[in-house]
């Protein structure tokens, strides 16, 4: 048994259970798990963090210097924009890592409800239900489905959960056109993914564009899902360009980050007309002003940034960690290591 002055301090700051607390404590008898399930740094008391080496946080992080021991900061969201200003991150020893892959499912499977349910008419049947009455004429034209089968969906942003949403879209018979920033590294092998799911080879899509072709790739699709992260570089790429550019039949499904769509623009799109409709689980501002316009579209879907959540977060979340915490006591690379330079 390690003496506990050898032993690998591991913070934690977000709620977990008893029972995966000891998951992660039962990955070795060389770590020490510090337990402080608290939403300010200040509350951390300074001996805990001078001792951590291992932080795992939601939002909670110390400053520059506070944890001179600390190596590795792993964060339990996919999306790191909220905690790259963190003074320490400026230290250059640190890693940081995210909870990409645990999403995917659940995100591939709201992306799928909504072009469902856009396909299917659903938003124009329920306008029908709330007014007792179905159409007296043309029917099945108002009730055409937009059938997936034959169907183009375009994924902006190819990681856990745009692979996730194109393996099922393959098992639509759907045609998969995807945004990556390397068209030339298809494959995702330091990324997590849950057994049998994703596309952690890069054989599921059809085509592969870079970022600066997102106009010529919409062009050619029916769905439109955004699943990147917001970054500089993707800031408001969706605008009045990128719009103009698509089908006006074409619907767009946004559950990555609120920032990476120009809202003023897509809220003229769609009362334009240029584009048929949009689902958005994420915005600019959350949660959505009550005054927020979009709000009050016919040809829109709202929701509360619940995209991501699932009965077994938690689970899922703890079982990423204890891998990577294993390849960490082993010297090996961590799984979804965050390209600061990239901001994700």
């Amino acid at each position: 048994m390690a003496e506990a002055k050898d032993l690998l301090q591991v913070l934690i700051t977000i709620k977990f259970s008893e029972e995966l607390l000891q998951a992660i404590r039962a990955t070795s008898d060389r770590i020490e798990v510090l337990y402080y399930p608290v939403d300010e740094a200040k509350r951390v008391p300074e001996d805990v963090w001078a001792r951590a080496e291992v932080l795992y946080t939601a939002r909670v992080a110390p400053e520059a210097g506070q944890a001179p021991n600390l190596r590795w900061m792993h964060v339990h969201s996919a999306g790191v924009d909220h905690i790259l200003d963190q003074s320490i991150l400026s230290e250059p020893e640190i890693t940081l890592t995210t909870a990409s892959g645990i999403h995917a499912t659940n995100m591939a499977e709201y992306a799928f409800a909504m072009m469902l349910a856009f396909g299917h008419r659903l938003l124009t049947m329920l306008r029908y239900q709330g007014e007792s009455r179905w159409p007296e004429e043309k029917k099945f034209e108002i009730f055409m489905p937009l059938e997936l089968r034959g169907s183009t969906v375009g994924i902006v942003g190819y990681g856990s959960i745009g692979r996730e949403i194109a393996r099922l879209a393959k098992a639509f018979g759907m045609e998969v056109l995807a945004v990556k920033r390397n068209v030339f590294e298809p494959a995702d092998r330091a990324g997590y993914h849950l057994p049998g799911t994703g596309d952690p080879e890069g054989t599921h899509f059809d085509r592969l564009y870079p970022p600066e072709a997102l106009a010529s790739m919409v062009r050619e699709c029916d769905f439109v899902v955004v699943t990147a992260p917001l970054t500089q570089g993707t800031r408001n790429i969706f605008g009045g360009e990128v719009f103009a550019a698509m089908k006006p039949t074409a619907f767009l499904i946004n559950i990555g980050r609120g920032g990476v769509v120009d809202e003023e623009a897509l809220l003229e799109a769609l009362q334009k007309k240029q584009i048929a409709g949009a689902a958005l689980d994420v915005f600019e501002a959350e949660p959505l002003p009550e005054d927020n316009p979009l709000w009050k579209q016919p040809n829109v879907i709202i929701s509360p940034h619940i995209s991501g959540n699932t009965a077994d977060y938690n689970d899922k979340a703890a079982d990423l960690f204890i891998e990577n915490l294993e390849r960490y006591l082993a010297g090996k690379a961590l799984l979804n290591v965050v390209d600061l330079t990239r901001e994700y």
